[in-house]
């Protein structure tokens, strides 16, 4: 055996143990880096970095962002890692006005409540109070004194019962612009109709129908006015066929009090 090929055991010495050395240095510094992680991830749940620092609320109408994160249950002292989303969801799905939750974490503090809530199809006029009525037929309690109504007619001289159902019903037919046209609805039953209704429109006109047809003969609403003068308002009627009778026709002229007939 040649003598380049040999090497003592007295050489190789130290080369392992400058090889064991570097292992046991690169194990130290993983158990220290992982060491640090941990005592970085116990302060971070200890801080307040860890609680919800933002409660953001979107498709909200008519509840407001604070309605709706007082039922979620969830504060500022809430950590972003204990947020319940199956409860909070629950807790929020109590008010009937709700119909979808979707609750999302946003890291590094933020929490993301996306609500669906039952559209309110109409306002029901009780002892100078509104009460919405949701599209599900839920009558909801009075707004606040001072609350005007918005996105739905105001129903007035209804109570609970047939014209009421009857009227929601055919509302829910309709499509969303032309409800959102209507300012009120007067219940205004006559001899052959017990259905009969009054509808004040918000650019003036006024229409007399029957609930009964309504969602069928009011669709036409848009065709109707833009044939007619927007300058003379008047009664649209639609409950057989469909005319427009003027409040003062341009070519009549009021006799003074006290002419002769």
């Amino acid at each position: 055996m040649e003598k380049g090929n040999v090497v003592s055991i007295e050489d190789r010495i130290p080369k392992l143990k400058q090889l064991r050395k570097r292992k046991a240095n690169r194990r130290l510094i993983l158990l220290l880096s992982l060491f640090f992680i941990l005592v970085i991830c116990v302060m971070y749940f200890l801080s307040p970095l860890s609680r919800i620092k933002t409660i953001k609320v979107e498709g909200n109408r008519y509840l407001s962002s604070a309605q709706i994160i007082g039922l979620s249950g969830l504060t500022s002292e809430t950590s972003i890692w204990k947020v319940n989303k199956e409860e909070s969801t629950q807790n929020i799905k109590t008010n009937p006005e709700i119909k979808k939750v979707t609750i999302k974490t946003q890291f590094p503090n933020t929490v993301l409540i996306t609500v669906e809530e039952n559209t309110r199809t109409a306002y029901l006029v009780k002892e100078d109070r509104f009460l919405p009525i949701l599209e599900n037929g839920k009558i909801l309690p009075p707004l606040k004194k001072g609350s005007i109504p918005v996105y739905a007619p105001v129903l007035v001289d209804f109570k609970e019962g047939n014209a009421l159902h009857q009227l929601m019903s055919e509302l829910d037919k309709l499509p969303p612009e032309i409800v959102n046209s209507i300012s009120e609805i007067h219940r205004d039953p006559t001899k052959s109709d017990v259905y009969h209704i009054r509808l004040f429109m918000n650019d003036g006109f006024e229409v007399s129908a029957s609930s009964s047809t309504l969602s069928d003969k009011l669709v036409h609403y848009p065709s109707i006015i833009s044939q007619l003068n927007p300058n003379v308002k008047g009664v649209i009627d639609l409950e057989v066929g469909s005319y427009f009778k003027a409040y003062n026709p341009p070519n009549s002229k009021k006799k003074p009090d006290g002419a002769d007939e």
